[in-house]
């Protein structure tokens, strides 16, 4: 998510997509899960998510309607009008504590998350309401961008300790841009560890003029991001 004062975000337009026969229609649906995508969270992950690491839901759309049941931290959650949203989430046999630790020490995500190649901080102390942080991700090319590399600024907008936080902001790179991501996750302990929920939301006139396509590339890096947090948490957990 990129600097909101970077540059205006362009007017919006009522997106237009070819017709698509049953049989390319199928080949999508089947990339949804099977297309590396654009580093994690906003965009993905470069590698495709492990089938057994999370449990995707079938909220992941490119349709007009807000999935249900959406995930909120403080009464928000995405953007309800986004035709591109993405929901998954995981069980991590670990403790509240480690995994929230992990996930909100973002200058620590390169150390897990191979996808994220810079991360810096743009205001002190620990991660609230407010807090800033700016990071980079490769994305491969697809047939309506090339690869570039993305810049995300990402502003968290609201943060309850150990249950929930949402951060939002734009996406920029050569040749690509995303207007708006906006990223809820929640935190439940259950018996046995923590279920973790995430889902985002995607909107601007690029993505949105070929929103079947965008969402094979824009949705598996939830699922990703959440094979990888499994995976560092649950390996600090049994060192500790």
């Amino acid at each position: 998510m990129i600097d909101t004062n970077a540059s205006a975000s362009p007017t919006p337009r009522t997106p237009t997509s070819t017709p698509r026969s049953p049989r390319r229609r199928a080949r999508l649906r089947s990339a949804l899960l099977a297309i590396p995508l654009v580093g994690p969270g906003l965009l993905g992950g470069i590698a495709a998510a492990p089938a057994h690491a999370a449990s995707p839901s079938p909220s992941a759309t490119s349709g007009h309607a807000t999935p249900p049941n959406s995930l909120t931290c403080r009464g928000k959650g995405i953007d309800p009008t986004a035709k591109l949203h993405h929901r998954a989430e995981t069980f991590i046999k670990a403790p509240l504590s480690t995994i929230w630790n992990l996930h909100t020490d973002v200058e620590g995500w390169p150390s897990w998350q191979a996808p994220v190649t810079s991360m810096k901080r743009l205001d002190p102390g620990p991660l609230r309401k407010g807090s800033r942080f700016r990071w980079t991700t490769p994305a491969p090319a697809t047939p309506m961008t090339p690869a570039t590399t993305l810049v995300i600024t990402s502003s968290v907008q609201q943060v309850k300790h150990n249950q929930c936080i949402r951060w939002t902001g734009p996406a920029i790179g050569k040749g690509l841009r995303i207007d708006q991501g906006i990223h809820v996750w929640n935190f439940i302990k259950v018996k046995g560890g923590v279920l973790v929920r995430t889902e985002e939301s995607w909107t601007g006139d690029q993505i949105e003029a070929d929103p079947a396509t965008s969402i094979t590339y824009l949705a598996p890096g939830l699922d990703a991001w959440l094979a990888d947090l499994k995976a560092a948490a649950e390996t600090r957990s049994r060192h500790h």
